[in-house]
């Protein structure tokens, strides 16, 4: 009987780790679904200066629909300008938060476009699948261009530093968005036309797996 007694023991007790188990299973793969359903999160640091003429956007948000953080900024216009941003979306399961800063000058002068555009051209595009990011510039060369653009990528996060001095036309393109599941939670699109200084720092982090297109 004793000896009965404690094999039923044993059973219940190998019943309650299994469900034990499971339960943390469970838990953890309700965990992992729900931090792939937060937005990626990301900081940029930008300053530009352009002589001749610039048309800009961005929008960073952290949920979809009327939820969450969202915020929009857009500049478009001819003169010389100088503008500085520092944004950020950073985003758990305890914190929702975005914020922006810019500083900026602008003049208003008008602006020419040359006639024709030189064939000499420039470009370059970076995806990381795993973190969700992606980044592009593009070069039309009038005179010269003068760059230093460094990309690091890992399973983890990605790095884009951009470095330009041009005299034509530069193009800038970057969106971050972890997954399908999540709102893209920054988007960046800019075209600087005549004289332009570009210095450009943005990071993604965390891990996901999208396909994204180049901006």
């Amino acid at each position: 009987m004793r000896w009965m007694l404690f094999a039923m023991l044993l059973v219940f007790a190998c019943i309650a780790a299994n469900m034990a188990a499971v339960n943390a299973d469970d838990a953890a793969a309700k965990d992992t679904s729900t931090n792939d359903r937060l937005a990626q999160n990301f900081t940029e640091h930008s300053w530009i200066f352009v002589n001749g003429y610039m048309e800009e956007s961005r929008i960073l948000q952290t949920q979809t629909g009327f939820n969450g953080q969202k915020m929009v900024l857009g500049t478009s216009g001819s003169g010389m300008a100088t503008r500085t941003i520092d944004s950020e979306v950073y985003r758990d399961s305890n914190m929702d938060e975005a914020s922006l800063t810019i500083s900026s000058n602008y003049d208003y002068r008008p602006y020419t476009p040359p006639l024709t555009q030189s064939d000499l051209r420039n470009a370059l595009c970076a995806k990381n699948y795993e973190v969700g990011s992606v980044f592009s510039e593009s070069y039309n060369i009038d005179k010269d261009l003068i760059k230093d653009t460094k990309i690091y990528q890992n399973d983890s996060f990605s790095v884009y530093e951009i470095s330009s001095e041009i005299q034509g036309t530069a193009r800038i393109g970057q969106r971050v968005q972890k997954n399908a599941k999540t709102v893209p939670s920054f988007m960046m699109g800019g075209t600087y036309m005549g004289y332009a200084q570009i210095r450009s720092e943005t990071i993604a982090g965390n891990t996901s797996v999208l396909t994204l297109p180049c901006p």
